[in-house]
């Protein structure tokens, strides 16, 4: 739903969130403090009736938010009112808040749930405002809501660049290779590598449980051995497991979370939970998962 001013903001979500109190749902509402503010203001007593978030700590990272969202909106009527932050966003940081606002409809598709997606298009980029009719299967327009002809699946969503090859190391690489006797030395390695590039030490472990998680699905789902490639570019750590007899068979790996009893599909969820960015490309029969960490501290991601 775009707007273009707090009187088009307040004229579009008021009457969704009293209908949806009138209709006993829960209802959520993440944007800025000011428009929650705003919201509150117009509500009045049913204010105290409503869950509000901060969009800019909701919306800190796309796949928290999707486990976030996933684990409040599963069992009970929900509305949700969402505004993602989007200024301050890097080009890549812009491609994967519309590749989550595509995801969403997959993490939420078996919960009583409606989501309205706020754009105020003032102020969200044109690449974030272009995808809109793609990632949304519904969009409001001057005379009510209407089915998106250009809504895309997210299982089928490509944006551009996902299927170019992943961009070369750039300085220095250290490669180690694993099996399923060497993981403790492979996990050791990591960490040592890690901490020596000056990250730190919370986030050594997050990036070692990662890493192990993908090493743990090549010797297990894979070729039973692969390979690390390790490099630093800028404030960032970025891993690159590469697995001979890995397969990329599902559209969606590691963006919707695993059912409680499954045995497996916790790894990428585990990673991409963890690490600033997970891409994966399918390279000549072999499997190629790349994690970015940023090294933390004041200049890190």
């Amino acid at each position: 739903m775009p707007y273009d001013s707090d009187e088009g903001f307040l004229g579009l979500v008021v009457p969704r969130v009293r209908a949806a109190l009138h209709e006993g749902r829960r209802v959520l509402a993440v944007t800025c403090s000011r428009k929650l503010q705003l919201l509150a203001d117009a509500l009045g007593r049913d204010a105290g009736r409503i869950d509000s978030r901060i969009a800019a700590s909701w919306y800190a990272h796309p796949q928290r938010t999707l486990a976030a969202y996933h684990e409040y909106a599963r069992d009970l009527p929900t509305l949700i009112v969402g505004e993602p932050c989007w200024q301050g966003r890097t080009e890549r940081e812009i491609r994967e808040w519309i590749r989550y606002e595509s995801v969403l409809n997959a993490a939420l598709g078996a919960a009583p749930a409606i989501v309205v997606c706020l754009y105020d298009v003032r102020t969200a980029p044109a690449a974030a405002l272009d995808y809109r009719a793609v990632t949304h299967p519904f969009l409001a327009g001057v005379y009510g809501e209407a089915v998106s002809e250009a809504f895309v699946e997210p299982h089928d969503l490509i944006l551009d660049g996902d299927r170019r090859p992943l961009p070369d190391p750039t300085g220095q690489v250290t490669s180690v290779g694993f099996t399923a006797h060497e993981l403790k030395r492979f996990r050791q390695a990591v960490a040592d590598y890690a901490k020596a590039a000056g990250m730190e030490r919370n986030l050594v472990a997050s990036l070692v449980l990662s890493v192990s998680e993908i090493a743990a699905n090549c010797v297990e789902h894979g070729a039973g051995h692969g390979m690390i490639r390790m490099w630093v570019t800028g404030r960032e750590l970025v891993c690159e497991i590469a697995d001979p007899g890995g397969v990329l068979d599902d559209p969606l790996p590691g963006y919707i979370p695993p059912e409680p009893e499954s045995p497996r599909g916790y790894g990428l969820w585990i990673s991409r939970q963890l690490c600033d960015l997970v891409e994966m490309r399918d390279d000549a029969g072999t499997l190629r998962v790349r994690l970015h960490m940023g090294l933390g501290g004041p200049l890190g991601g």
